[in-house]
């Protein structure tokens, strides 16, 4: 990437902007990061560490203290001024990822955050590519398959953190035509393929939490169904697909759905994880209304360590397409990998970690 070029990213030193800088910061180019204040001496201490593994100056480096959720991002006129006027390339990852996210700071945050970094893009006279991180999970409660140019409907959600995170992606699409824009729109994200490691348990997590409670005992009855998949991409295949794209003109006006195009079933899942946990599978399925009352039940969270915000995610059909995805990273070599070549580092992980670091 061409010193010419300056880079405008949202959410660093989150878990996938930090990783996605360090992969774009091997090409070279210049970077502003928006920082909010409680976080800027963490910041510091990885743009250091960054910069020294990719070979880059600390200088092309500049944090700018602000919000999303604030007006005008909540940056000084200096640095506003800097923003507007020298980034080619935005890349807004910002949002609340919590599924028990309340309704007023969803909003706050997944909405009008993306609405003031929109304000931004189009006061931007340079700007060449705005990249902007949704979540498949804006399909909400719609069944079957979604496919990567569908978006408007009016099937309801499952919680506030998908439908602030719907009518944000609505604001963007919008803009498509006015400005270069590429929506990318992940699956559920867990840790690397190669190492394991993540910043955050929920997802697959609560699956492996849940057999690791009593291992010899759960793993013999598994709560998976047959018929519904749970998707879930590596960090790194997330990292890789946008990286890829950052440049390429190909994916400009499209939405793409960084997805597993065969992902496995949670009957799968169950099986897979219990086998790397205790060598074996499940004796017994358990019928899915009897798992999906029973995990709804108000003492079931203590029990199983799966939340009742999570449990919707086991019991709805719902797959993603993945054709304009395919096509795009095709000629990068990219392409998700399956869950089985992986579980073992995501599960070896989850044990050997049993408490993240914030």
């Amino acid at each position: 990437m061409s010193l010419e070029e300056t880079v405008f990213i949202t959410g660093f030193p989150g878990f996938i902007a930090g990783r996605l800088l360090e992969r774009l910061a091997r090409d070279g180019g210049r970077f502003l990061l928006l920082v909010q204040s409680p976080f800027i001496d963490r910041a510091r201490g990885e743009l250091e560490r960054i910069a020294h593994q990719s070979g880059n100056a600390v200088s092309h480096f500049r944090i700018l203290e602000g919000d999303i959720a604030q007006s005008n991002l909540g940056m000084s006129q200096f640095d506003l001024k800097i923003a507007s006027s020298q980034p080619t390339v935005i890349c807004h990852l910002a949002a609340i990822y919590d599924l028990g996210v309340g309704r007023d700071i969803a909003m706050q945050v997944n909405l009008a955050g993306t609405r003031n970094v929109n304000e931004l893009a189009q006061a931007m006279p340079n700007l060449h590519h705005y990249h902007y991180v949704s979540t498949c999970y804006v399909a909400g409660k719609r069944k079957g398959r979604i496919l990567e140019t569908e978006l408007n409907h009016a099937a309801g959600f499952r919680n506030y953190y998908e439908e602030s995170k719907y009518l944000a992606e609505v604001e963007v699409e919008a803009l498509k035509s006015t400005l270069p824009i590429t929506i990318h729109r992940p699956a559920v994200v867990c840790g690397d393929s190669k190492t394991g490691e993540t910043a955050k348990y929920d997802g697959v997590y609560y699956l492996i939490h849940y057999l690791r409670k009593w291992p010899s005992v759960l793993k013999l009855f598994n709560i998976g169904n047959r018929e519904v998949c749970l998707n879930l991409v590596p960090v790194d295949f997330v990292v890789d697909g946008i990286a890829a794209l950052f440049r390429d003109s190909r994916a400009i006006g499209k939405t793409i759905q960084l997805a597993d195009p065969n992902p496995l079933t949670t009957h799968e899942l169950f099986n897979t994880i219990a086998r790397r946990l205790k060598g074996t599978g499940s004796l017994i399925t358990v019928p899915a209304p009897v798992v999906q009352f029973s995990l709804m039940l108000p003492p079931s969270p203590r029990i199983t360590d799966l939340p009742h915000r999570g449990v919707p995610y086991f019991f709805l059909k719902q797959t993603y397409d993945t054709r304009q995805a395919s096509s795009l990273l095709e000629p990068y070599d990219l392409r998700c990998p399956p869950f089985s070549s992986y579980a073992d580092k995501i599960v070896d992980y989850a044990v050997s970690h049993p408490v993240l670091q914030p």
